[in-house]
């Protein structure tokens, strides 16, 4: 087994495959009509290298609910503290811009919102809705956080038949009390399983990040437990370190280990893997949905 802590680089230069060239144009053109309409992506929030690829597909993650979130992970550059009251107006906001984008795929996510009764999942549902209006065939994928595990509020979101449903798992059990404390890898994979039962024609998805120090065999546990919990998708990509404030990364995958796990997920029964160090789990969020559609989901 390879062994986490050999890190190549992680003290060092990022490797050249860990990095991208954006392409400022369709970056700076995207951003000002965001500006515009007071919105968020986590693509920007959370520092995603793919921002200026996927604006120009076109893709988007929108962020809902703030961009302060209740939880304190420790791979995550998103502001930490006691978020603001949600914005009534948000959705129809979400919705205008994704409509003046032309996007094809829209994806919602949101910070965690352990403050609110409901934990957001009605600002999703108002989310989707105002899409529906605005933007009638584009398809919605919610990236939602784990609502504490509570049944009622997934089914609240499932209810509103999003096209994907995905909830990311992010790094291996033994690594949360780490990275992740506020969760659990079990509830987790309960929130995938709820929604694997709660109907057959939502895509599952789910994913995770390398480089957080985890072992080789704790990855395939990993893989084996998204597969028995019915994700269709699975994302993942390499951990990159976004500020000084962040858990520093432990070890750089290289890019045929990528291509080794995504091998290794096919075989285990999961439909659709994007795998790759620059991968992050809206990346080609539209083009996996297409491929599970035309696969006869």
């Amino acid at each position: 087994m390879n062994d986490p802590t050999s890190a190549r680089g992680c003290r060092g230069r990022v490797p050249s495959w860990a990095k991208k060239h954006k392409r400022l144009k369709d970056l700076h053109c995207a951003k000002e009509g965001l500006r515009g309409l007071r919105l968020a992506t986590v693509c920007e929030e959370a520092r995603c290298p793919n921002i200026a690829e996927c604006f120009s597909r076109p893709t988007a993650t929108f962020l809902i609910l703030g961009s302060t979130c209740s939880r304190r992970c420790r791979f995550c550059s998103i502001h930490k503290g006691a978020p603001d009251s949600p914005d009534p107006y948000e959705p129809e906001r979400v919705a205008k811009a994704a409509a003046a984008m032309r996007l094809r795929h829209v994806v919602i996510t949101s910070v965690s919102r352990d403050d609110l009764p409901d934990q957001g999942a009605g600002a999703f549902v108002r989310t989707v809705r105002e899409i529906r209006m605005h933007l009638p065939c584009a398809s919605i994928e919610l990236l939602t956080p784990d609502f504490s595990g509570r049944k009622d509020l997934l089914e609240t979101v499932l209810r509103e038949k999003p096209d994907v449903f995905n909830h990311n798992v992010e790094t291996v059990g033994r690594l949360y009390e780490a990275v992740r404390p506020q969760a659990s890898l079990k509830r987790s994979l309960e929130v995938l399983k709820i929604a694997r039962e709660y109907s057959d024609d939502v895509v599952v998805k789910s994913g995770f990040m390398l480089g957080l120090g985890e072992r080789e065999e704790e990855i395939v546990e990993l893989l084996q437990d998204l597969a028995r919990s019915g994700c269709d998708i699975v994302t993942i990509g390499q951990y990159l370190q976004p500020t000084g404030a962040q858990v520093p990364v432990s070890r750089y995958w290289e890019p045929k280990d990528f291509e080794r796990f995504s091998d290794i997920a096919k075989t285990l029964g999961i439909r659709y893997v994007i795998s790759g160090p620059l991968v992050r789990s809206s990346y080609q969020a539209g083009e996996a949905l297409e491929n599970i559609h035309n696969d006869g989901k």
